[in-house]
């Protein structure tokens, strides 16, 4: 036993030996092949085959050393069932490194695999969103059809639910949003416009007029969001009276009475914004005390706009209920002189009232007309406000009744009004102001194009002045066209105010600044024209009734005068004796005094 374990021990020492230099060999082929990877293309697959060959020749030789090693007389080294681990094999050996190599390459290919996989799924994904947004597409794009007169008459029979005429008016609006594909054929725009218009004014209370005038003006989409706008209430706005309180010290005390409030705006450095009140902010011991004032975010803009300066005399033309006023007289520190202006009296008690709880001293109160105010204060004021009174189509949440007792005829009564307005506030500045140069700002609580941009353009027309940056940074530019109409460029410097764009009440502010105190060139034309036009006239008259004459004369032998034919242009007046007195026709007859 000890002989053959002696034996069987030195050719196993032989063995490994030989299975370490055939190691050795075998790694050496394979940092060849590898150099030959880098050097030459196509390598990789030339190393693979060697590989395999090689490996198969040491499979065989290894076979060959097992079958020596069974056949051996002296008996088996080991027995079958430990053969599999007991002795290792050559290729175990020789191929450790490289398993662990391309165990590597598998996770690494398994990483990019699974990204591509996760790719694929979202490639997927994207096509089924496309192809589920083409179906809602073609769902959504199907040929609304417009009610026939015949439908709208049955209507007319049954109540309509609110529900069907808003989902009515969004398919219209989507329709005019694609009109060439998805209108329905022989049917106008002007068809589908109409029935907006009728649906919205039903839906939402408004005259029919009144709403195709917001139509022409806005377009479909922005009417509907200004009359929804509309419906909805305003936030409450406060303006701290910084004449007897800070903004933050006002702020204070409110929010220990349980007011939940915000700031305004960048905009505004005294405005608060209230979320929420346990009580009525009109009733606070602030209130009462003159701390604040109940004020909407829209009508500080126009004050805001004029600017005005300590020791100016400033005019307030429609200055009830003093709430610009009251601003006014604080943005001057309570220096200065203010004329308060207002047509009724009973409007001025409550401009009086607040004055005297903001503690205002530089107010003046005067129930004047407005529209002589020119005449009576010719060239005197610094700086003017003209809060003109208007229609109101830009505080409908305030006031509802808005919507069907404003038609376009009064909304065009209410223009020539204002025209007459700031023709007499231009006529009372003073252009010559070292102060300000004589600036006045011109605003309503209306959205409507008659009494706003029109007023201005005419003013333009009339006077020597000119639109000058309202200096705010927010709000729309004014209209510059309107249908046929086109208005001067400079009407781009004016703001105006929405309520589905600011979250204000409608409105709008012009900011004029007078040249001098004649009229424009414009003007002057302009009358020079009239002045021509009826010379012009008068001579086409004057020479018609020579050729009457003459005619008249020439046909005396030959015709008759027709009795009957008192009114016939063409027929011949009875001959009379003519008179002196008749030399003119432009000219009344003049009588001699009888002395008595």
């Amino acid at each position: 036993m000890g002989r053959r374990s002696k034996s069987s021990r030195s050719k196993a020492k032989a063995k490994k030996q030989s299975l370490e230099e055939l190691e050795l060999h075998s790694m050496s082929e394979n940092e060849s092949n590898e150099e030959e990877k880098i050097v030459e293309t196509g390598g990789k697959e030339k190393g693979i085959s060697e590989r395999k060959e090689h490996e198969k020749k040491d499979d065989e030789s290894e076979d060959e050393n097992e079958c020596t090693i069974e056949t051996n007389p002296k008996g088996p080294l080991f027995s079958d069932e430990n053969t599999a681990w007991l002795r290792p094999t050559k290729n175990k050996i020789l191929d450790l490194d490289e398993d662990d190599g391309d165990d590597i390459n598998e996770k690494e290919l398994e990483v990019e695999r699974q990204s591509r996989l996760i790719d694929m799924e979202m490639k997927a994904e994207k096509e089924e969103a496309k192809a589920e947004m083409s179906r809602t597409i073609a769902q959504e794009t199907e040929i609304f059809h417009l009610p026939t007169m015949e439908e709208l008459e049955n209507e007319e029979n049954r109540v309509v639910s609110p529900s069907e005429i808003r989902s009515r008016i969004e398919s219209i609006l989507e329709v005019l949003a694609d009109f060439k594909s998805r209108r329905e054929q022989d049917r106008s725009r002007s068809e589908y416009i109409h029935q907006l218009a009728s649906d919205l004014s039903e839906l939402y209370g408004y005259l029919p007029e009144l709403m195709e005038y917001f139509l022409s003006m806005f377009g479909a989409s922005e009417t509907y969001e200004f009359v929804d706008a509309s419906d909805r209430p305003r936030p409450l706005i406060i303006r701290t009276n910084t004449l007897k309180a800070r903004r933050k010290d006002l702020a204070t005390a409110l929010m220990k009475r349980g007011v939940s409030l915000d700031p305004l705006a960048n905009w505004s450095k005294v405005g608060l914004k209230i979320i929420e009140s346990p009580v009525p902010m009109g009733a606070t011991p602030e209130y009462l005390s003159g701390h604040y004032m109940l004020q909407s975010a829209a009508s500080m803009c126009p004050v805001l706009a004029l600017n005005p300066q300590p020791n100016e005399k400033v005019l307030d033309m429609s200055a009830a209920p003093g709430g610009k006023t009251s601003y006014l007289a604080q943005l001057m520190r309570n220096k200065g002189v203010i004329i308060a202006n207002d047509l009724k009296l009973d409007r001025q008690k409550a401009t009086v009232a607040n004055m005297h709880r903001l503690g205002v001293k530089i107010v003046i109160t005067c129930t004047h007309d407005g529209r002589k105010l020119g005449k009576k204060f010719p060239h005197t004021f610094d700086r003017i406000l003209l809060d003109a009174p208007c229609s109101g189509l830009g505080v409908i949440s305030r006031d509802p009744s808005v919507k069907v007792q404003r038609t376009i005829m009064d909304v065009k009564k209410n223009s020539h009004l204002q025209k007459e307005l700031l023709l007499a506030a231009i006529d009372a500045l003073n252009h010559k102001s070292k102060k300000s140069g004589g600036v006045m700002v011109y605003s309503t609580c209306s959205v409507s194009i008659f009494e706003n941009e029109e007023v201005v353009n005419y003013a333009l027309q009339k006077r020597d002045i000119k639109i000058i940056s309202t200096t705010l940074d927010f709000g729309k530019p004014g209209f510059i066209r309107y249908k046929e109409k086109r208005f001067h460029p400079s009407l781009a410097l004016t703001r105006r105010f929405y309520p589905h764009v600011h979250n204000m009440d409608g409105f709008f502010v012009a900011k004029i600044q007078k040249l001098s105190d004649g009229k424009t060139k414009h003007s002057l034309e302009s009358t020079k024209h009239i002045e021509q036009d009826i010379e012009e006239k008068m001579k086409d008259s004057k020479e018609k009734d020579r050729k009457r004459k003459v005619d008249a004369s020439a046909g005396k032998e030959t015709l008759k005068p027709n009795k009957n034919a008192k009114n016939d242009h063409f027929s011949i007046p009875p001959s009379f004796p003519k008179k002196k007195s008749n030399a003119k026709v432009t000219k009344p007859r003049r009588y001699k005094n009888s002395g008595s």
